[in-house]
């Protein structure tokens, strides 16, 4: 599978939650890392996924937010404990590249705030993912 995006995440599927129009897909992605994509209940049944089939979570490096400090209070399901192992600077944006187990995420966002936040190798850091930015490929 080519995308263009620059994460595309296997895992596999540990629970469905359906609603009325949407569901909710949790993907494990490594040890003790979840993520939580919606996806319309069409797509669900359109795809036949299930709990223990294995999936893709693809996502845009740009839709990926990045803390130094853990948030509380905030309505994005997915918080990710992540570690830099890889800091790209740029003109307008610079690149983290974050591992969470054997996988990595990679974030853009602009050099002000990669300099403003003075992001290092082996900093812990929390990625912030919106669950409805989330694709889901099988």
């Amino acid at each position: 599978m080519k995308t263009s995006a620059r994460n595309q995440l296997k895992g596999t599927i540990t629970e469905i939650k359906k609603g009325q129009i949407n569901s909710e897909i949790v993907l494990s992605i490594a040890d003790g890392v979840v993520i939580k994509a919606i996806v319309t209940n069409e797509s669900v049944d359109e795809m036949g996924l299930a709990v223990g089939d294995t999936a893709y979570a693809i996502i845009k490096a740009s839709f990926v937010m990045v803390s130094k400090d853990k948030p509380t209070n905030i309505s994005t399901r997915n918080i990710i404990g992540t570690k830099v192992i890889e800091v790209k600077n740029g003109i307008v944006n610079g690149e983290l590249k974050m591992a969470m187990g054997d996988q990595i995420l990679t974030a853009v966002i602009t050099e002000d705030a990669v300099e403003d936040l003075d992001f290092k190798v082996g900093d812990t850091v929390y990625a912030l993912i919106k669950a409805s930015f989330i694709i889901l490929a099988k």
